[in-house]
């Protein structure tokens, strides 16, 4: 029954409550009349009618945050509705999963039902199944970074449309048709915000237990897969008249949605039912993608089960090292979810006193440009006024992105605004000053100045751990080795800290010592999984090289001049370049797609180069190359441009692209490529060992950030070296033996 005619039934009960007989009989049902009246009334008036029919623009604010709902939604989500509206959509869902697919024409119908005034619609990247959509959901988180919700909604139905053709091209083509300057989209810190972003959902669908797509919850109700359009509408009702009842209280409408969603709070072991939907007897049962085998997909589980062997590096703690709970927790000192969970943390710290210990480590993420200077100033503090000096200047952090949070204010980690902090901790600003000033302000992240080194490599070390365990987004917590994500409610740490205390006082009852608890349970913790390994061919003699010629570990670049993610690479593999070119060699190895008709000609084009001025030749081409990629530039005579500049032999270069003369290379480079099973680029490969006639090595694929390539080139020295990669316990103290009885 429609939500307006629920209420007129209402009416009708009250009225034969009441009856209608004398006058004075009537005056309660009139009151209650008038008051539906005015509710109606007043529905009316701040929702509209309903439907789709209204020709009102809606425009959203800039800046809102619903974070502290069950389901956290803030402005860093496109969005279809008015922010304010009384019901909220959060839908988890994937380009090429086909019941996701299915289920966009009930959402289009639902907008048209509701309108943009009673409903909103928030999207969260869930590509769980389909691992090769995540460059779609990447391509769409850039375009809403670049140009907003409505271009985002634009490339969105596209992707639907075209789930199998997830290519660069297709995503520019979209993206263009959506509005999107194509140079915004293309921008390394876009892109690499966008990428941060997708694993920040991922993390949140894991948190809220969400295995398999689409996933919708509505005001935080859960409602799992494709689902018809009565079981929405039921919930949307019965929501609308929810909420109504709140404003009608006093609740503020921007914050309907936050209440709503914390009453229907869904638990995490079933977050991924769907109760509601077994309600109508004639629902389809949902229609649901979940992976077969999810241990077996590469990726950390949400799994309460698990313990994981996490380190303790040399990192800053809070509480006696022989508590028997440890919390080790990556943050980010720019990171909103990082600052909102610090109350909670607080309040864990203070409820169970000297029996856990906090210890902090550093988690930047590349969006958050000022997140390192920010662990910079806390690292001076530390290196100081001992651990002390950390925690102090920790909390003037987070206060000081509170206070910008609720400002709107990102003045507050600038340069001047960290100095300022500094100053507030006693620290000499002088002295800080030439450590956190952006030694490239040109660059989409923090390029730290020489003066941060001895401060970096902390920061370095923790960000490693993170890579290793696969923290990706912040806050991140281990309770014992237990995983626990995002800024997350008292009840869910205590949960975990409560087991976890019983088996450590069940582990000293055993016999050993509380200040080796931490130690004896991470000693069959589960250790971080190996990056994937691959057997290539070796390069061929002549191939483009830097770095250390004869060195035990080579880095194999397979690359595509035209293709975008590659040319986004290029600017964090410089930086592993500079910081192991004394000994790693980097060899770099064509692999040009087949859908790009440019690239091979790019890589005729870089050969020749490198047949005329050696490697130093080639290396500047393709520097050249990369920053013409995606221009008119990049085409024969835009590389006969570059190759004139650069001093080449004109008429030998030119023989060279109209006979193809390096073609054969370029393909024996391909063909090595598909042998090992990289057909996606950017992809790397850092060689420990040879094999056979191949090496074998630690791959990795895509444009990520320095540490991950840094972590492939470490754990293959350390291999090369005949050593095992030290795992996370050789950073915790062993236990002690328990102390003796004098009576033994």
């Amino acid at each position: 029954m429609p939500s307006s005619l629920r209420m007129w039934h209402s009416v009708g009960q009250v009225h034969g409550l009441y009856g209608a007989t004398p006058e004075d009989d009537l005056k309660p049902t009139l009151a209650v009349m008038g008051f539906v009246l005015c509710f109606i009334a007043g529905a009316l008036a701040m929702w509209g009618t309903g439907g789709s029919g209204s020709s009102a623009k809606i425009v959203n604010p800039a800046f809102w945050d619903d974070s502290a709902s069950s389901v956290p939604t803030t402005s860093d989500d496109p969005i279809w509705g008015s922010r304010s509206a009384p019901v909220t959509i959060v839908l988890f869902s994937d380009y090429q999963c086909p019941h996701c697919k299915n289920l966009e024409p009930t959402i289009d119908a639902l907008k048209k039902t509701y309108g943009p005034q009673k409903l909103r619609i928030i999207f969260k990247h869930a590509p769980i199944v389909h691992a090769k959509a995540r460059v779609g959901h990447e391509a769409s988180a850039r375009v809403y970074y670049a140009a907003g919700s409505d271009a985002f909604w634009s490339f969105h139905r596209r992707a639907f449309e075209n789930g199998q053709a997830l290519t660069p091209e297709n995503f520019e083509s979209w993206a263009r048709d959506a509005g999107v300057d194509l140079a915004k989209f293309n921008d390394p810190a876009i892109a690499q915000r966008a990428s941060e972003k997708v694993t920040a959902d991922l993390a949140l669908a894991r948190s809220l237990g969400i295995r398999g797509t689409p996933n919708a919850l509505v005001n935080g109700v859960p409602v799992k897969g494709n689902q018809p359009i009565d079981v929405f509408r039921t919930i949307i009702d019965q929501e609308l008249e929810a909420a109504q009842a709140l404003i009608s209280a006093g609740t503020p409408a921007d914050q309907v949605y936050i209440k709503r969603s914390l009453h229907n709070r869904p638990k995490v072991e079933t977050a991924s039912t769907a109760p509601v939907a077994t309600t109508t007897a004639s629902a389809e049962p949902a229609k649901i993608e979940e992976p077969e085998k999810p241990k077996d997909r590469g990726k950390v589980q949400e799994d309460d089960a698990t313990v994981y062997q996490v380190g303790l590096g040399k990192a800053p703690s809070k509480g006696p090292a022989d508590a028997l709970v440890t919390i080790v927790q990556f943050g980010n000192f720019e990171c909103r979810y990082s600052s909102q969970v610090e109350p909670t943390v607080e309040d864990v710290l203070a409820q169970y006193k000297d029996k856990v210990r906090l210890v902090w480590r550093h988690r930047p993420l590349p969006y958050l440009r000022r997140g390192i200077p920010a662990s910079l100033v806390a690292e001076i503090a530390r290196a100081e006024k001992g651990d002390a000096g950390f925690w102090a200047a920790h909390k003037a952090l987070f206060d000081a992105e509170k206070t910008g949070h609720a400002e709107k204010s990102k003045d507050v980690f600038s340069e001047a605004g960290l100095l300022s902090i500094a100053k507030g901790l006693g620290l000499d600003e002088a002295k800080v000053k030439p450590v956190i000033t952006d030694a490239d302000p040109s660059t989409p992240r923090f390029d730290p100045p020489p003066a941060a080194k001895p401060y970096m490599a902390a920061i370095e070390a923790d960000t490693d751990a993170a890579d290793d365990l696969e923290a990706e987004a912040t806050p991140h917590f281990y309770i014992n080795g237990r995983r626990l994500v995002g800024a997350q409610s008292m009840e869910k740490f205590q949960k975990i800290i409560d087991e976890e205390l019983a088996k450590a006082d069940a582990l000293v009852q055993a016999g050993t010592a509380k200040d080796g608890v931490y130690h004896e349970i991470m000693r069959t913790a589960k250790e971080p999984d190996l990056p994937p390994s691959r057997a290539i061919e070796a390069a061929p003699p002549g191939a483009p090289w830097l770095g250390a010629e004869n060195a035990k570990v080579e880095f194999h670049i397979f690359s595509d001049f035209e293709c975008p993610f590659c040319k986004q690479a290029t600017t964090t593999i410089g930086v592993v370049k500079d910081l192991y070119k004394d000994n790693v060699k980097f060899v770099w190895r064509d692999r040009p797609l087949e859908q790009h008709a440019t690239g091979k000609l790019a890589a005729v084009a870089a050969r020749e180069a490198l047949a005329q001025k050696g490697s130093p030749g080639f290396w500047a081409f393709h520097d050249e190359l990369f920053k013409v990629a995606k221009t008119p530039d990049f085409s024969r005579d835009g590389f006969e441009g570059i190759a004139q500049k650069q001093g080449l032999d004109m008429t030998a270069f030119k023989d060279a692209l109209d006979k193809s003369k390096y073609a054969a290379e370029v393909d024996k480079d391909i063909a090595a490529a598909n042998a090992a099973g990289i057909t996606v680029t950017p992809g790397f490969v850092a060689t420990y060992a040879k094999k056979g006639d191949k090496l074998e090595g630690f791959f990795v694929s895509g444009a990520l950030t320095p540490s991950k390539y840094r972590r492939i080139v470490k754990l293959a020295t350390a291999v090369a070296e005949g050593k095992k990669p030290a795992p996370p316990l050789s950073e915790i103290p062993a236990p002690k033996e328990a102390p003796k009885d004098d009576d033994d």
